[in-house]
């Protein structure tokens, strides 16, 4: 690494050199993965050791752009912090930075800006401003996990405790968890809310046993009248941590306070989770963020613009988004703020072509390759027929239909030329195909329950 400096006059730059790059190369690789190379790569890659003081213990990772810095300050800072502290204690603060030359873009998201308490507690919860109830988007992937949390946010009595939100990366877990614990505040002036990641939660609970302080730990959290634990997981093989855990959960859950846990996994699928725990999680109620559909992305994409000013992105191209962007709710929104930086330094107009070049990296990891066997597959259980009746010389119209369904759905979601798909639907000529595609596409027309089952279809194998 390059540019690490010592700032104490007392102890040279390669003393303090090296055990920096030794522990950053550690963290690196634990962020690489925790996060998976596709979001390791786009945001923390770029990342250099900047600066150390070891008077105070902060050090500087310094991002190419303020861009960068603002995105990977909001989104990581408190992981990368809590990864410094635990590899490398001498370093007690980390500031994301970006370099001296680097252009520094007008904000593209609108923040709240409520004014703040000259001075606050510093274990109070700092919540995103921008995740609340009010901006995460509902669709059939994740409406039962949102109307738990706002259920437990608002209500006086809720008839499950805890409650246990699991899903995929980036998905919205942490947005439910800043907006329950938003509304909550509101609606219980004076009450106490904790917040932490589980990996928060290992540290503080690891330097409380160090400095004798385990009482006070223990009080912290179990006088919360609103406990929040983000990403479980990493607790896994824990054994002295998931001990005090499952009794801080007892005692919020016996007291009747209420108590809220993110993981991306069900409580059956995590490994290395001491049972007792999983047995309590499941005691309370267990909603999954199920990976966002088309038209749950297209709504997302809608609801972002509305607070990127200056962005103005044509409906082709959020269908375009939409359509290719599958992975996770936030790689969706790093696009999305990719390009309106990129549309912002160079001027151009935000078209196909223009997002094709600007995420081109995203565009080819989020390319899914839809099969022909694929389609027949879906379709033939949609219509609960068999799916040899794709291939076969049946011509009734309980096997013709689907088929045609098929082949119109293989024209549209592969690059398979028509001959092609003839072929796999059992040697038929490719004029078949074509009658096929020109009759589904009229009778969509005129048909709303096949045109339904097209979108659907169409959702399903997109998904």
């Amino acid at each position: 690494m390059q540019g690490v400096v010592a700032n104490s006059v007392d102890e040279p730059a390669g003393a303090v050199a090296a055990p920096l790059e030794a522990a950053w190369d550690s963290i690196r690789t634990g962020l690489r993965r925790d996060l998976g190379v596709r979001t390791f790569d786009g945001w923390l890659k770029p990342a250099e050791l900047g600066t150390f003081d070891p008077d105070s213990g902060a050090l500087n990772l310094v991002m190419p752009s303020q861009f960068m810095a603002d995105w990977v300050r909001s989104h990581f800072g408190e992981r990368l912090s809590l990864a410094w502290k635990t590899v490398l204690p001498v370093v007690r603060e980390v500031r994301v930075v970006a370099a001296s030359d680097a252009p520094r873009p007008a904000p593209l998201l609108i923040l709240d800006e409520s004014p703040l308490p000259s001075e606050r507690d510093p274990n109070a919860p700092n919540f995103d401003p921008r995740y609340r109830f009010e901006t995460f988007i509902v669709g059939k992937a994740n409406e039962v996990a949102a109307t738990a949390a706002r259920t437990l946010a608002t209500s006086q009595t809720v008839s499950f405790n805890p409650l246990f939100i699991h899903g995929g990366t980036g998905r919205g877990k942490t947005h439910l968890l800043h907006a329950i614990g938003h509304t909550f505040v509101a609606h219980n002036r004076g009450s106490k809310v904790v917040s932490m990641s589980a990996e928060k939660f290992m540290v503080e609970f690891i330097r409380a046993l160090k400095e004798n302080d385990t009482i006070g730990f223990k009080q912290r959290l179990r006088s919360a009248d609103l406990l929040l634990i983000d990403d479980v997981q990493f607790i896994a093989g824990k054994d002295s941590t998931q001990e005090e855990f499952f009794h801080t959960m007892n005692e919020i859950i016996t007291a009747g306070r209420r108590l809220v846990i993110t993981s991306d996994r069900a409580p059956q699928d995590l490994d290395g989770i001491a049972p007792r725990i999983l047995s309590r999680l499941s005691w309370g109620l267990v909603a999954d963020i199920n990976a966002a559909d088309y038209e749950l992305r297209f709504n997302i994409i809608v609801a972002k613009l509305e607070v990127l000013p200056g962005v103005e992105m044509p409906r082709p191209v959020i269908d375009f988004l939409a359509r290719r962007v599958t992975s996770s709710v936030r790689e969706l929104e790093g696009a999305l703020n990719r390009i309106g930086a990129y549309a912002m330094m160079t001027g151009r107009p935000i078209d196909v072509a223009f997002v094709e070049e600007v995420l081109a990296n995203v565009l080819r990891a989020n390319q899914r390759r839809i099969s022909i066997d694929e389609i027949q597959t879906q379709v033939a259980e949609h219509y609960r027929i068999r799916k040899a009746e794709m291939t076969s010389a049946r011509r009734a119209r309980e096997v013709a239909r689907p088929r045609q369904v098929a082949m119109y759905l293989s024209k549209q979601l592969t690059p398979k030329s028509l001959p092609d798909i003839g072929r796999r639907f059992g040697g038929r000529d490719h004029t078949t195909v074509i009658h096929a595609v020109r009759q589904i596409e009229k009778l969509r027309a005129s048909d709303a329950e096949l045109d339904a089952d097209i979108r659907l279809l169409t959702r399903q194998l997109e998904g």
